[in-house]
C-alpha cells in the first residue's frame, strides 16, 4: 500500500491561494495527499495535474482521488516534463505548481526498491523503473573519479574517497549486489569514530546514489523554470523540500526571479524587461510545526519556499547553474 504523508499538507494549501476554478499541477503526486485537499477545493470549471515518474505512486493517487477524476488529469511523467505536459494537453496557464521532492515514505520503506539502508534488497534507487540507470550500475561500474564525484557532489560526504576505494576494491572479488553489501562496505571504509556520530553512516552515500539515479537536481532545476514559464500572473509555486543541496536551487532560483535587474541612473521608470517577475510570498522557508514533527519525524528537514508571478517571465532570470555545488 502506498501510504504516505503529506508534509506541511496546511501550509501547502495557504500558501497555494486555491481559486476554485483554476488550474493546479502537483508535480510529484505520490500518495495524493496533497492533491486531494487542492481537487477537493476545486468547482467543476477547475483542473488538477496529477503528475508523478513513479506508476505504483500514480496508480495510489489515482485510487485516493477516484470520487474526483472528472476534475483530475493523471500523467506518467518526470517533472522536467511539464512544459511537454501543458503542450500535450492544452494547457495555457497554471495558477498554482507544487514540487514535494525527495523520496517517499512507501519507497524507503518498501525494501525491495532498493532506497533504504535499513532494508536489504538488490541496488536499485529507481523511481522511474523503466529507466535504465540504477544503482547497482552505479556502484559496480563506474570508476573510483565518478564515484568520488558522485559521494562528495550530491552526499557532501567528507570520507568520500575512503568509500570509493573501499567499493572499487570489494567489487574486485564480487559483485555488489545489495543494500546491505554496500552498507558493510561503507561502515569499513569510515573510521570508526566518525561512525559514532552524525547518523547512519551510509544515509549521505545512498542519498547521492539516488540523485545521481534518478538526475534529481537538474531535472528539478530544468522543471522550476518550466514552471516559471508557464505559471500565470498572480500564480504560485511551492516547493518542499528536504536538503541542503535541492534548498540550494530553489532559494538561489527565487532570488534571482524576485530581484530587478540593475538599470542605468537616469531612466526615468524601469524597463519592463528589467523588472522581477515574481515576488516572495514567504521571505523564510516554513518548517514543521512541533506537533508535526510529533507525527512524523520524517518531516523534520522538510522546508516550504513559495513565490507568487507579478509580471511577464524574461530569460535573463534563469539561473543554470542550479544543481552545482557552490
Amino acid at each position: 500500500m502506498f501510504d504516505h504523508y503529506s508534509v506541511l499538507e496546511e501550509e501547502v494549501i495557504d500558501g497555494l491561494a486555491i481559486k476554485s476554478d483554476g488550474t493546479y499541477v502537483d508535480c510529484t503526486v505520490g500518495g495524493g495527499g496533497h492533491a486531494e485537499r487542492i481537487v477537493s477545493q476545486l468547482s467543476e470549471a477547475g483542473l488538477l495535474v496529477a503528475m508523478d515518474q513513479d506508476h505504483e505512486a500514480l496508480d495510489a493517487a489515482r485510487k485516493k482521488l477516484q470520487q474526483h477524476h472528472d476534475r483530475t488529469l493523471f500523467v506518467q511523467a518526470n517533472f522536467r516534463q511539464l512544459e511537454e505536459t501543458f503542450v500535450t494537453h492544452q494547457i495555457t496557464k497554471a495558477d498554482g505548481i507544487l514540487f514535494d521532492l525527495g523520496v517517499s515514505s512507501p519507497q524507503l520503506d518498501r525494501g525491495e526498491r532498493g532506497f533504504s539502508y535499513q532494508h536489504d534488497a538488490k541496488l536499485d534507487m529507481r523511481m522511474n523503473q523503466a529507466q535504465h540507470l540504477d544503482a547497482h550500475k552505479i556502484v559496480n561500474e563506474w570508476p573510483y573519479n565518478q564515484l568520488v564525484k558522485v559521494f562528495f557532489g550530491y552526499g557532501e560526504e567528507k570520507f568520500s574517497k575512503q568509500i570509493a576505494r573501499e567499493i572499487e576494491n570489494a567489487r574486485k572479488n564480487q559483485s555488489i549486489d545489495t543494500t546491505f553489501q554496500l552498507v558493510e562496505i561503507i561502515k569499513k571504509a569510515i573510521p570508526a569514530p566518525a561512525r559514532r556520530k552524525g547518523g547512519h553512516p551510509a544515509k549521505r552515500i545512498f542519498q547521492a546514489l539516488r540523485i545521481t539515479v534518478n538526475d534529481e537536481l537538474a531535472a528539478f532545476n530544468d522543471a522550476l523554470h518550466q514552471a516559471a514559464r508557464n505559471i500565470g500572473i498572480n500564480g504560485r509555486i511551492a516547493v518542499i523540500t528536504f536538503h541542503s543541496l535541492e534548498d540550494r536551487i530553489c532559494k538561489q532560483a527565487f532570488r534571482k526571479w524576485t530581484t530587478a535587474k540593475p538599470v542605468p541612473r537616469n531612466l526615468p521608470i524601469i524597463p519592463d524587461d528589467h523588472q522581477a517577475p515574481f515576488k516572495l510570498v514567504n521571505k523564510k522557508p516554513i518548517v514543521p510545526s512541533e506537533d508535526e514533527l510529533d507525527e512524523n519525524r520524517r518531516s523534520r528537514s522538510a522546508k516550504l519556499r513559495i513565490v507568487e508571478k507579478t509580471g511577464e517571465w524574461h530569460e535573463d532570470f534563469t539561473f543554470e547553474e542550479g544543481w552545482k555545488k557552490s
